[in-house]
């Protein structure tokens, strides 16, 4: 009888142990059992792991006592990372680093690392000993391979979101903020962006802004608009741009663009309908005056219009203005201007999820208009406080000497942009082609395009550094020390508009927030406690006193 049992058993174990075996490492899988599929991955990002051809070493900086919202983040980091590993090809491995920790003969340099890679130190409060302690905390990760070396902020979110939801954003984003680190120390540049020249764009920072944001990622060219002679001359390009152009477009140029759309181009169009010189805004003030940059009709072909117009909005930034002198010394000083918009409020896209704060100035608003087949997506909003004023528009300093008056603000959620998307028709449909065009390769109606459209190029514009005139990072403000979210509004951008199921699709996760009912808490606390202790005692006693009887009944007559 004990040797049979003793069979049964061995067997029983081997089984177990071979299911594991085959489970483990023949045929491998994972069950994601959770409504919002928080442990799954992006088809994309799977793709990218199994074709890992290095290992990855990944530091989390996140470490030492945190407080409760943080070490969700700290769990979900480490969650994420092991969840890539089961996928990657090659091992992903992490360690916990704290900067602090490190001797001071290397802390200090590695702190200004972290700072180039835009991972700044947060202060935290956290509840010690009965009282409170300032902590410093880096919520960030460095990502290395044997040559290369990356870092990335995993904590974002919208300016205007409450500390919750900041965090939740943080988890949602976790996935591609974690695989596009690692894709840039392990992965080529695949595209090619091009910028239009010729006709007046990219006057006033020379592209640099474009150029600093995408060069790490993507081949970037200038492309003077005279040497395109033909739609295939565009075809290498993923990505075209077109910024602020300061003269007409002509026929010939505005059909290359159309068909290079018509054959799944995507195009990037940045239109400022007004021009203004803010040289002149001092004294009498100067005004802004609609010009014909050509692109009006092929817009509104495509599903929008660009107003002769500009929106201020009550959450505005300030323009730095001289206001005499203080002693020998000129003196700046910030003078509210509600044409710099700071807009926070973002469509859920993969392109601005969870984005803080960007700043647009002078824009104009968009409205949509009637286009078969093409779905219009506004990405970015004003807040509730904004308004429009029509062409011509006055712009003066002395009329800012005062706060804007909030009751003038009456319009609420205005659109600074607007992605299209679908089956575009050719703005030359029953119309002449221009001479030279090749008839026999015309296309009157495309598909798989993709176009952006903001009424303004500044949102890509850098400024410049105040004495020096260098161009700085897009998004820097250099008179007010703040970094807005441009570069990464164009980088997600430019990734959606080239692969808009790849890494930036997993941008699309949403995570409810399920807050605990800390009145119920209170109430119910100790009844919760007992029922957790005590219900697993009981089963346990019960099942016990069922195999005692059973037992029994069994032995009772040998």
């Amino acid at each position: 009888m004990q040797k049979n049992n003793l069979i049964s058993f061995l067997i029983g174990l081997g089984a177990l142990i071979a299911i594991s075996v085959i489970l483990t490492y023949i045929v491998p899988f994972r069950i994601d059992l959770t409504e919002e599929k928080r442990y799954s991955l992006n088809p994309a990002t799977i793709e990218f792991l199994r074709q890992l051809d290095e290992p990855v070493e990944v530091e989390i900086l996140l470490t030492g006592n945190l407080p409760g919202g943080m070490r969700r983040l700290q769990r979900s980091t480490e969650e994420m990372l092991r969840t890539f590993d089961a996928y990657a090809s090659k091992k992903i491995s992490f360690i916990y680093q704290d900067p602090l920790a490190l001797p001071k003969d290397v802390q200090e340099e590695y702190i200004v690392i972290l700072a180039e890679y835009g991972i700044n130190p947060t202060n935290l409060f956290v509840t010690e000993d009965g009282g409170q302690k300032s902590i410093l905390i880096w919520p960030g990760i460095v990502a290395r391979t044997e040559e290369f070396e990356t870092g990335a902020l995993i904590l974002k979110g919208e300016r205007m979101a409450s500390n919750e939801e900041i965090l939740n954003q943080s988890i949602e984003n976790l996935e591609f903020e974690l695989i596009n680190a690692i894709r840039k120390l392990v992965g080529e540049k695949q595209y090619s962006i091009g910028l239009f020249m010729g006709h007046g764009e990219l006057s006033e920072d020379d592209g640099f802004g474009f150029v600093e944001a995408l060069v790490d990622d993507y081949e970037v060219f200038k492309i003077p608009m005279e040497q395109a002679k033909k739609v295939e001359d565009l075809d290498p390009f993923a990505v075209l741009i077109v910024s602020g152009p300061r003269e007409s477009y002509d026929e010939r140029a505005i059909y290359l663009i159309d068909q290079y759309l018509m054959n799944g181009g995507n195009v990037l169009f940045l239109v400022d309908a007004l021009v203004y010189d803010m040289i002149q805004a001092r004294g009498d003030g100067t005004v802004g005056m609609p010009f014909d940059h050509g692109l009006d009709n092929m817009l509104f072909r495509y599903g929008v219009r660009v107003n002769k117009d500009f929106i201020q909005d009550i959450n505005f930034g300030y323009y730095p203005v001289m206001a005499g002198n203080f002693g020998n010394q000129e003196q700046l000083v910030p003078l509210p201007w509600p044409f710099f918009i700071k807009a926070s409020l973002m469509a859920k896209h993969p392109i601005t999820k969870g984005l803080d704060q960007v700043l647009f100035r002078f824009t104009s608003s968009l409205d949509t208009v009637k286009a078969d087949g093409v779905r219009k997506t506004p990405l970015i909003f004003t807040s509730e406080f904004s308004r429009k004023l029509s062409a011509p528009v006055r712009i003066a300093f002395e009329d800012m000497a005062n706060e804007p008056n909030i009751e003038d603000f009456n319009q609420a959620f205005l659109p600074l942009g607007y992605l299209l998307e679908g089956e575009f028709t050719s703005v030359f449909k029953n119309r002449f082609l221009p001479t030279g065009a090749d008839k026999t390769t015309f296309q009157e109606q495309g598909a798989g395009g993709k176009v952006l459209v903001v009424g303004g190029s500044s949102v890509f514009t850098s400024q410049s550094e105040l004495g020096t005139g260098t161009p700085l990072p897009l998004g820097v403000d250099p008179f007010n020390a703040v970094t807005f979210a441009n570069r990464q509004f164009l980088q997600n951008t430019i990734a959606y508009l080239t692969e808009p199921e790849g890494l930036i699709a997993s941008r699309s996760k949403q995570f409810k927030i399920r807050p605990l009912n800390k009145a119920k808490v209170r109430q119910e606390k100790s009844f919760w406690q007992w029922f957790n202790v005590g219900v697993p005692l009981i089963f346990l006693g019960l099942l016990g006193g069922v195999w005692f009887f059973v037992r029994k009944l069994k032995y009772k007559n040998r």
